[in-house]
């Protein structure tokens, strides 16, 4: 039996947690203006901390209570959790899965189209086809991506912080300095989590290196920070420019112009482009996972590279007429708010009552067998 190494039980699901909700908006900075920057650049920076120790919490309860019902992908856990009610998790799930991709999509297409100077359709193909390779190959392949895409993109975002406090540093000490109202921060952070927690049960399928429950609980921790520090950097970066910058569709181009390095600027959008991909895969993986399970239940053998890669087309293809019909800027105002809320409900409230109060009589348990 192989021994996971501490870099596959500790920092592999913070790292997998990142690439499911860094995607479209969150890479490009769009999700960090519409969330955060109405709360002033203080009130911005709160609400991204409180943001980050709810995913850390969230994260903690949802490994523990994997563990013990030995859920190994998102069905399992939410049969565990929900009983009959699954479906409404799956449905909803579902919705944002297409809705996720879209954004992506969208977010290819633009980067594609400022970059090159594409049809915006190219640069979604180009996503789509990359995320149905990846996904193709399982698990390991997947991890992989994970692994080095993650150390790409915080070596770029802490490059960019260098760089911009280096070429408007005041400006970005004086827009924190103003006096602005920071109403909402709190309200705006469970709002932004609620939707993007449910990357704690799309990256199921990477606890299988956890040997204990101390194991989920550091990896549990990590996830906040390791997710939010990036947002962090490049929100920092954006305070320069606030206000003005809220009413731009890809902010990181905007900022990417007025630091001046060509360089640069190829490689922030390449790591945009690479955070889109790592998170396209993730979320559509999870989805084979899933597929998988019952594959495996029913037919007793595994789910081949082919079938992976059919039903990534579907959802992607899917996906792709949302993004073209609607665009980056309205899928993350109106859809990503309205589903926050009904995952909220559906995952988040059960799992942080019914779900510890099941771990607590569960731990119990065990304590009175051993006594």
């Amino acid at each position: 039996m192989q021994t996971s190494s501490w870099f596959q039980r500790y920092l592999l699901p913070g790292f997998a947690f990142k690439a499911v909700v860094i995607g479209g908006g969150y890479a490009t900075g769009r999700e960090l203006v519409e969330f955060f920057l109405p709360s002033g650049p203080l009130g911005g920076l709160m609400s991204m901390i409180f943001a980050g120790a709810i995913w850390s919490v969230t994260c903690i309860a949802t490994f523990l209570f994997a563990r013990a019902t030995h859920s190994e992908d998102y069905r399992t856990f939410f049969r565990n959790l929900l009983g009959r009610g699954w479906i409404v998790f799956e449905i909803s799930y579902c919705l944002l899965i297409v809705l996720i991709l879209a954004v992506f999509g969208a977010a290819a297409g633009a980067l594609g189209a400022a970059l090159f100077g594409w049809p915006p359709l190219a640069g979604t193909l180009c996503l789509m086809l990359g995320i149905a390779f990846f996904v193709a190959f399982g698990n390991a392949s997947v991890e992989q991506l994970f692994k080095w895409v993650s150390f790409f993109l915080y070596g770029v975002y802490g490059l960019f912080l260098v760089l911009a406090l280096g070429k408007f540093g005041d400006r970005i000490s004086a827009n924190f300095a103003l006096d602005v109202p920071t109403d909402g921060w709190a309200f705006a952070a469970v709002t932004y989590t609620g939707y993007n927690i449910v990357g704690a049960v799309a990256i199921l399928p990477v606890l299988r290196h956890l040997r204990d429950n101390r194991d989920a609980v550091i990896a549990g921790a990590l996830c906040g920070p390791l997710a939010m520090i990036p947002a962090i950097l490049f929100f920092v970066c954006m305070v320069a420019y606030y206000p003005e910058i809220s009413a731009e569709a890809l902010p990181s181009d905007y900022m990417l112009q007025r630091l001046g390095f060509p360089l640069f600027h190829g490689l922030f959008q390449l790591m945009i482009f690479a955070a889109l991909l790592e998170s396209g895969t993730g979320n559509v993986h999870a989805v084979n996972q899933r597929i998988a399970q019952v594959w495996r239940a029913r037919f007793n053998r595994d789910l081949s590279a082919r079938s992976r890669f059919i039903t990534a087309g579907v959802l992607l293809v899917i996906a792709m007429f949302f993004a073209d019909r609607f665009g980056l800027v309205a899928l993350i105002a109106s859809g990503y708010r309205t589903l926050s809320y009904v995952l909220i409900v559906v995952y988040v409230l059960p799992l942080l009552t019914y779900g510890l109060w099941r771990l607590s009589r569960t731990r119990a348990g065990c304590v009175s067998m051993t006594s």
